[in-house]
C-alpha cells in the first residue's frame, strides 16, 4: 500500500515538468510539514525542484531555508573578528573567550555569541566592563550596508561604561586608615566599582572630562586600567594656572592624595608606576619614549614650572623613575626629596607612609626641604 507521503511525492514528481502546475506545486509544498519538505528537497532533481521554482522572497515569507545558505558568508565575517564560528550551535547562546580583551583580569569566557537557526545573523557582546565589545553581522548585505553593522567598541571611558559609583562607607574607612579624608576623596573624584565594592577607581580627568581610570582592589592588591583610556598625569586638573609655579611629581595616586592632605596642591602622579631601571641608551627606544608621553600630554603645565620636585618612592625603581623624569624635564630645574629614616636600617618609602606615621606637617616639611637633583647625585639601580 502506498502511504499518503509517497502518494504526494509521486504526484508532485509526475507534475513537476508541466509548467501549468508550478503554482500548484508551490502551494502544495508549503502544506507539508517541515521534515517532509527537507526530505522532498533531497529527492527532487536539483535544477527542476520545487525550491528552485521559488524566489528568495517567497522562501523568506514562508520560513523555508536551504541548508547552509548564508553560512559561508556569515562564517567569513565572524571569523574576521576573531570568533570561532564553528564552535557555536545555531539558535543557542555560547560563552567564548573575547577576541579583544581575552577575558580581562579573570581570563574567563566573557563573550556571549549567538547565531540564528538559519545562520543568516550573528551577534555578540562581551560582559567584561572594561571591554564592552558588541556587534552583529548579516550574511547577505552589501559592503555599504555592512558599514552599519560595524563592531561597537566604546573608545572613551565614562562613569556609566566603567560602572562607577561614589565611594561607600567601607572604602572611605579604608582611606581613613591611610589618613586620607573624605573631603580630599570627593575633591579628586575617587570612586568605586558597582560590581565590586572592594575596588577603588581613581578617575583621571582633563578639563573635567573623564579620560582614564585606574582600578585597585584592596583585597587582592591588583591594579588595572580602563580600556582605551588616555595615559595622562593623575591630578592634572588640580594644577593651578600661572607662571613660575612649583609642581610635585609622585609615583602613585594615594601619594598625590597624601600631598594634598599636607596642603601641597600642585601635585600630580605618573599614570603607571616606575620602570625597573634607567634606559642606558643614548637614544631611547620608541617604546621607552611612548612610556613617558604623558609628560608632553599635560596641557603644557610642566613647561610653566620653574621648579619640579620629584617625590618618587625611595626604592630602586623609584630612583630610576626620578632619573628618567629629570633627564626629560631638565635636571637644572628638578629637585628631589629625601625620605627620612624609619629605623637604623631603613627609610620611609613614600609620601603616604610619611603621612601615616609622621603626619601632614612632617610631610610638608620634607617637600619644602627638597634638594637640587644634581647635588644629590642619586643614581638608579641598573
Amino acid at each position: 500500500m502506498i502511504s499518503l507521503h509517497q502518494g504526494l511525492f509521486r504526484s508532485i514528481q509526475t507534475a513537476i515538468y508541466e509548467p501549468r502546475l508550478h503554482r500548484f506545486q508551490a502551494h502544495l509544498v508549503f502544506l507539508l510539514p517541515r521534515y517532509k519538505l527537507l526530505s522532498l528537497r533531497r529527492q527532487l532533481p536539483p535544477k527542476s525542484s520545487v525550491f528552485a521554482k521559488l524566489n528568495e522572497e517567497e522562501k523568506e515569507a514562508h520560513g523555508v531555508y536551504e541548508v547552509g545558505r548564508g553560512n559561508k558568508a556569515l562564517k567569513l565575517k565572524v571569523e574576521q573578528i576573531g570568533i570561532n564560528f564553528d564552535s557555536c550551535t545555531p539558535g543557542q547562546y555560547t560563552l567564548l573567550i573575547c577576541p579583544l580583551c581575552k577575558g580581562g583580569q579573570s581570563k574567563g569566557r566573557t563573550l556571549s555569541f549567538h547565531k540564528n537557526q538559519n545562520e543568516k545573523v550573528a551577534m555578540w557582546r562581551c560582559f567584561n566592563f572594561e571591554c564592552g565589545l558588541s556587534g552583529h553581522v548579516l550574511a547577505d548585505v552589501s559592503p555599504i550596508q555592512e558599514e552599519v553593522n560595524k563592531v561597537n567598541v566604546p573608545k572613551k571611558p565614562s562613569e556609566e561604561t566603567l560602572r562607577l559609583e561614589p565611594l561607600g562607607d567601607e572604602l572611605i574607612e579604608y582611606f581613613a586608615t591611610r589618613k586620607i579624608s573624605e573631603e580630599i576623596l570627593k575633591k579628586n573624584a575617587v570612586m568605586q566599582m558597582i560590581d565590586d565594592k572592594n575596588v577603588i577607581a581613581y578617575t583621571y580627568r582633563r578639563n573635567g572630562e573623564l579620560v582614564n581610570c585606574k582600578f585597585r582592589s584592596i583585597t587582592s592588591r591588583k591594579f588595572w586600567q580602563a580600556k582605551h583610556g588616555e595615559r595622562i598625569l593623575y591630578g592634572l586638573d588640580g594644577i593651578k594656572e600661572g607662571h613660575d609655579i612649583v609642581i610635585v611629581i609622585v609615583e602613585g595616586e594615594i601619594d598625590k592624595l597624601s600631598m594634598e592632605e599636607a596642603g601641597i596642591i600642585n601635585c600630580v602622579s605618573v599614570p603607571d608606576g616606575a620602570p625597573q631601571h634607567v634606559s642606558i641608551k643614548a637614544s631611547p627606544s620608541k617604546k621607552q619614549e611612548a612610556r613617558f608621553k604623558y609628560l608632553s600630554d599635560c596641557n603644557g603645565c610642566l613647561d610653566k614650572a620653574s621648579r619640579i620636585i620629584l617625590a618618587t618612592d625611595g626604592d630602586g625603581p623609584g630612583q630610576a623613575l626620578a632619573e628618567e623624569l629629570s633627564c626629560r624635564l631638565g635636571k637644572q630645574r628638578c629637585w628631589v626629596v629625601t625620605w627620612p629614616k624609619k629605623d637604623e636600617v631603613s627609610h620611609y618609602k613614600d609620601a603616604n607612609e610619611v603621612l601615616v606615621h609622621l603626619g601632614a606637617e612632617a610631610l610638608r616639611h620634607i617637600v619644602e626641604n627638597a634638594k637640587l637633583y644634581e647635588e644629590q647625585k642619586i643614581y638608579a639601580v641598573l
